[in-house]
C-alpha cells in the first residue's frame, strides 16, 4: 500500500477509534440535563449508560467471526454507519425508552470499531513501524475516555446535551467515505457457520455481569434479589463458554488464541490496565469538584495534564520500541502508575495544582508506557490469521475491566465513607471533654448545639471522605504492582528489524 494511501486510511481509523472511545463517556456528564428534559430519575437515566457498555461488549467477542465471514471491510463500514446513524437518533430521543434503545443499538454498532481499527494498523503497518502505530492508535483508545466527559461537559453547556450525539455526524460522514475509497477489500468465507450456543452463554455472562457491576451500588449489592440473581447467571454463563470453548469442534473463539503464552499475558494485563485507566478518572474528577472545591470547567482542565502524559509517552514508546525491549519499558510504565497512585493516596483537599498535574501527568505517562509495548508483545507471535479475535478479546478484557474497576472502587469509596464516619462520629459526643470549655472553637463545636452539632457532622463527613478517597487509591495502587510479575513470565518478542513480512487483509 502506498504511502500516502496508508496515512489517509490511518486517519480514517483513528476517527472512527476516537469515536467510539469519546462516546463510552462523552454522556456521563450531560445525564442531568436529561433526567430534565426526558422526566427520568437518576436510577432510569443511568441505562443510557448501562445500556450502551452492556451492548458493547456483548458484541465485541463475536467481532472476528463476523470479519471473517463478511469481510473486514464490509463490517467495518456496516459498523460506522450504524454507530454514526444511532448517533443521531440517541440526539433526537423524545423519550427515555427511545434514548435507552437507541443507545442499545449505538453500543452494538460501536463495539467492532476498535478492534477492527487495530487489527487494520497491524496489518497496514510493517513490523519495523508497528511500535509507532500502535502509540497513534492507542492515544485514541487511551485519551478518548479521559477527554470525553471534558468534551461533553462544553457541549452540553454550551449548546445542548443532544449534541454530545451530534457531534459524531460530521467525523462519521467522513470516516465512512474514507474507508471506502482507502480500505483494502478482504476475502469473504460465506461458508462459515457461526457458533450461536458459544455466544449466547458468553453473551449471558457478560450481560449479567455488566448489569450487576452497574446497578450493584444502587441496590445494595446482595442484599438485592435483582443482584444474586445476575450473579448467578453470570457465573452460570462463563462456566457454561468455557465448557463450550474447550468441547465445541469449530467454537467462534479459537481455543488455540489462549495457547499463546504472550498474548495470554498480555489478557490479564490488559484487564488490570483496564482496571486503573477509567477508575482512577471517575474518582479523580468528584475528588477535585467536592473536597478540592474546584469548579466543573477547572477540574476538567486539571484532568487534562493525564491525557497529555498519555500521548507523550506513546510517542517515546513508539519510536524507541525497536531499540529497548518492551518489557522494560511496561515494567517502567507501571513504576510509574504505582507511583502517581500512591502520592494520591496521601493527598488532601487542599493539594497545590502544581503537585496535581505533576503526579496526574506520571501518570498518565506511566499507562502510555503500558498500553504501547503490551500491543506489540501480545501480538509478536499470534498468527496473524487470529489478529481479528485477538483485538476482540483485548478491547473485551479491557472493558470488563474497566466496569470491574470502577464498581469496586465505588463501592469501597461509599462503605469507607460509611464506616469512617461512623468511627470518627464515636469521639464527637457531648462527653468528650475537647469539645466543652471556655475556647472560641469548643463552644462553635458544641455537640449539645444545633449549629455545633452540624458543623461537626459536616467537619466528620469530609475527613471521612478523604480517608475513603486514599484508601481507594492505595487499591488501585496494588491492582498497579501486581502486574509486574507477569513481566517475567512473557517472552521478549522477536527483534523488530527483522526482514518485513508480508500482509494481507483476512
Amino acid at each position: 500500500m502506498p504511502r500516502s494511501q496508508r496515512n489517509l486510511l490511518t486517519v480514517c481509523l483513528m476517527i472512527a477509534t476516537l469515536m467510539q472511545a469519546l462516546d463510552s463517556t462523552i454522556a456521563n456528564v450531560a445525564l442531568p440535563y436529561m433526567m430534565g428534559n426526558l422526566s427520568a430519575t437518576f436510577d432510569q437515566v443511568t441505562w443510557v449508560l448501562t445500556s450502551y457498555v452492556v451492548a458493547a461488549a456483548i458484541m465485541t467477542a463475536p467481532v472476528g467471526w463476523m470479519a471473517a465471514r463478511y469481510g473486514r471491510k464490509n463490517l467495518f463500514v456496516v459498523s460506522l454507519i450504524g454507530f454514526t446513524v444511532t448517533s443521531m437518533m440517541c440526539g433526537a430521543a423524545q423519550s427515555l425508552n427511545q434514548i435507552v434503545i437507541f443507545r442499545l443499538l449505538q453500543g452494538m454498532c460501536g463495539a467492532a470499531l476498535v478492534p477492527l481499527s487495530q487489527s487494520t494498523m497491524l496489518d497496514i503497518f510493517p513490523i519495523q513501524q508497528r511500535g509507532a502505530a500502535m502509540a497513534i492508535w492507542g492515544m485514541g483508545v487511551m485519551v478518548g475516555p479521559i477527554l470525553g466527559p471534558t468534551l461533553g461537559g462544553y457541549l452540553t453547556d454550551m449548546y445542548s446535551w443532544r449534541w454530545v450525539f451530534y457531534v459524531n455526524l460530521p467525523f462519521g460522514v467522513v470516516a465512512v467515505a474514507g474507508l471506502l475509497v482507502l480500505m483494502p477489500k478482504a476475502p469473504l468465507k460465506p461458508d462459515l457457520r457461526f457458533d450461536w450456543l458459544g455466544f449466547g452463554v458468553l453473551a449471558l455472562g457478560i450481560g449479567a455481569l455488566q448489569l450487576m457491576l452497574d446497578r450493584g451500588q444502587t441496590l445494595d449489592w446482595f442484599n438485592s434479589r435483582e443482584i444474586i440473581v445476575e450473579a448467578v447467571l453470570a457465573g452460570l454463563g462463563f462456566y457454561l463458554f468455557l465448557v463450550h470453548l474447550f468441547t465445541a469442534p469449530k467454537p467462534f473463539i479459537p481455543p488455540a488464541i489462549f495457547r499463546d503464552l504472550n498474548f495470554s499475558m498480555t489478557m490479564l494485563m490488559m484487564f488490570a490496565v483496564g482496571m486503573v485507566l477509567l477508575a482512577s478518572s471517575a474518582l479523580l474528577a468528584p475528588y477535585l469538584q467536592n473536597l478540592s472545591g474546584y469548579p466543573v470547567e477547572d477540574a476538567g482542565l486539571l484532568m487534562a495534564p493525564r491525557g497529555v502524559g498519555s500521548m507523550i509517552a506513546m510517542m517515546i514508546a513508539g519510536r524507541i520500541l525497536n531499540r529497548v525491549d518492551p518489557r522494560k519499558l511496561m515494567g517502567l510504565g507501571l513504576v510509574f502508575l504505582t507511583w502517581s497512585l500512591y502520592a494520591m493516596s496521601t493527598w488532601a483537599p487542599d493539594v497545590s495544582a502544581r503537585e496535581l498535574v505533576a503526579v496526574t501527568m506520571v501518570q498518565g505517562a506511566g499507562l502510555g508506557l503500558v498500553f504501547i509495548p503490551l500491543q506489540i508483545v501480545g501480538f509478536a507471535t499470534l498468527s496473524a490469521a487470529m489478529r481479528t479475535d485477538g483485538t476482540a478479546l483485548l478491547s473485551l478484557v479491557r472493558n470488563v475491566g474497566s466496569a470491574i474497576g470502577i464498581s469496586i472502587t465505588s463501592f469501597m469509596l461509599t462503605s469507607g465513607q460509611q464506616t469512617e464516619h461512623a468511627r470518627l462520629a464515636e469521639v464527637a459526643t457531648p462527653f468528650n471533654r475537647l469539645l466543652h470549655g471556655p475556647s472560641p472553637l469548643a463552644h462553635l463545636l458544641n455537640p449539645t448545639t444545633t449549629h455545633g452539632a452540624e458543623l461537626l457532622n459536616s467537619m466528620i463527613d469530609q475527613q471521612a471522605s478523604i480517608i475513603a478517597y486514599n484508601t481507594d487509591f492505595r487499591l488501585m495502587m496494588l491492582a498497579a504492582v501486581l502486574p509486574l510479575v507477569l513481566l517475567f513470565i512473557m517472552r521478549r518478542p522477536a527483534s523488530h528489524n527483522a526482514p518485513k513480512e508480508a500482509h494481507v487483509m483476512e
